[in-house]
């Protein structure tokens, strides 16, 4: 009796390598031809562009008239602690504050329903700027970050770790947030504001 082949597991039909004589020269792949590296070339290397207004970490942009940016979470966490937001960031900087809301964040709120209609009373006061959104979908975090990131001339105002971790990354941006029943900054050179706690 003769013996059976069978047949390999995971075996594969064998191709022709695109390098081969036999395919079309148009279809063929080109040999690339190794270049030698020049030890005496001058390296380029991409450096992120860092905007003129820091001066190391020490953002100059930022001066009283305060914009602080708020965040949906800030509002409802203020409400909750029972805090006036206008007077409570002027506590917290000693200075006048402009808060500032942007769409998306607008968006977000009326999202929630009735339960945070308060939330939305207070982000509709005249007291608050409004700041439109030209970018598609009404992810808050993604908004706040990008214009931060543009305009240096923000405080973000906010309670959500991760989005404080995103904004950490990004330098001269101070954030605020609540502890101890009072609004806290961090990031800020030490000469503007209420001592921190």
């Amino acid at each position: 009796m003769g013996k059976r082949k069978t047949k390999k597991f995971a075996s594969m039909k064998r191709m022709i390598s695109l390098k081969d004589q036999r395919i079309k020269e148009k279809d063929r792949t080109k040999v690339q031809v190794k270049k030698k590296n020049d030890p005496s070339e001058i390296k380029e290397k991409d450096v992120p562009k860092y905007p003129s207004c820091l001066f190391f970490q020490y953002n100059t942009q930022l001066g009283p008239p305060y914009h602080i940016l708020v965040d949906t979470n800030f509002i409802n966490f203020s409400i909750k602690a029972k805090l006036d937001i206008v007077q409570s960031m002027m506590d917290c900087l000693y200075a006048k504050c402009i808060p500032c809301i942007t769409d998306c964040v607008m968006a977000e709120i009326e999202k929630l329903g009735m339960k945070y209609r308060v939330a939305l009373r207070i982000a509709k006061d005249p007291r608050f700027e409004r700041l439109p959104c030209t970018h598609k979908g009404t992810y808050a975090d993604d908004c706040l970050v990008q214009r931060v990131t543009q305009h240096k001339c923000y405080i973000l105002a906010t309670v959500d770790r991760d989005l404080k971790r995103r904004i950490r990354k990004i330098p001269g941006v101070p954030i605020m947030y609540i502890s101890n029943h009072r609004f806290n900054i961090e990031r800020m050179p030490d000469d503007y504001g209420a001592p921190r706690f």
